[in-house]
């Protein structure tokens, strides 16, 4: 009885060191993704997901969906933005992204599925030793990118000739939460505005749905909207 009761307690604590265990880390391309498309970061493996932006009349602002291979890149890459009208749907073909519906050439890759060049728009990537994109270089402004251990993109500097704009996020301490952050973005040291979300995750340490808070400070009184982010993921 003794030794069963021992298996037993020891079973018990095996079972709470695995579920303490660190959550993946997010991968370079998918990290370096987000950064580019403007979507959140997800780890583990990704099938394909959607992300869907709210505002407060429920009406769809935004979307994102990507569609991953087992290795993690991305093999299609959709994103509409509806404030704008506008939006595109890339298709993955050797190493290169494809425009699904006119079949040009829009995107340049390196090594197997990170992102190098976007020829008609004159911009390039360069990654660092981890195979993260840093930097991106254009005609007329280069951006340069920020991580966190665990590949969480921390924000990005743009600077053009004699202006800078920054955004730095700041993530949650708990590391199973990483997408509640606040984020502030600054024009030449001047503050334009801040960002607040909290989220609901699943067991892949993803976010589900989102509640996102946006105050825009380069108007007075400065204004506040709120929107929702709801996620759809499949994984392997």
């Amino acid at each position: 009885m003794n030794k069963l009761f021992l298996l037993v307690l020891a079973t018990t604590a095996l079972s709470a060191c695995d579920n303490q265990s660190a959550p993946q880390a997010f991968t370079p391309e998918m990290a370096s993704f987000s950064n580019e498309f403007e979507f959140d970061p997800l780890r583990g493996p990704v099938k394909d997901f959607s992300q869907t932006l709210l505002d407060e009349h429920d009406e769809v602002v935004k979307q994102v969906s990507g569609r991953l291979s087992s290795e993690g890149c991305f093999d299609l890459l959709a994103f509409q933005d509806r404030e704008n009208n506008t939006g595109a749907t890339l298709l993955l073909d050797a190493n290169y992204y494809l425009d699904a519906q006119t079949r040009e050439k829009r995107l340049r890759l390196q090594g197997k599925c990170q992102l190098a060049e976007m020829p008609s728009a004159g911009v390039s990537w360069e990654t660092d030793d981890n195979g993260f994109v840093v930097t991106a270089r254009g005609k007329e402004t280069t951006a340069s990118y920020r991580y966190d251990d665990e590949g969480y993109p921390l924000g990005k500097t743009t600077a053009a000739k004699d202006q800078r704009f920054t955004v730095v996020s700041t993530p949650a301490a708990d590391p199973r939460k990483k997408l509640d952050y606040t984020a502030v973005s600054t024009f030449n040291d001047r503050e334009l505005g801040s960002v607040r979300q909290t989220c609901d995750y699943d067991s892949h340490d993803n976010p589900v749905k989102c509640e996102l808070q946006v105050v825009d400070e380069s108007v007075q009184p400065p204004l506040t909207r709120r929107y929702t982010i709801k996620n759809s993921i499949e994984y392997y």
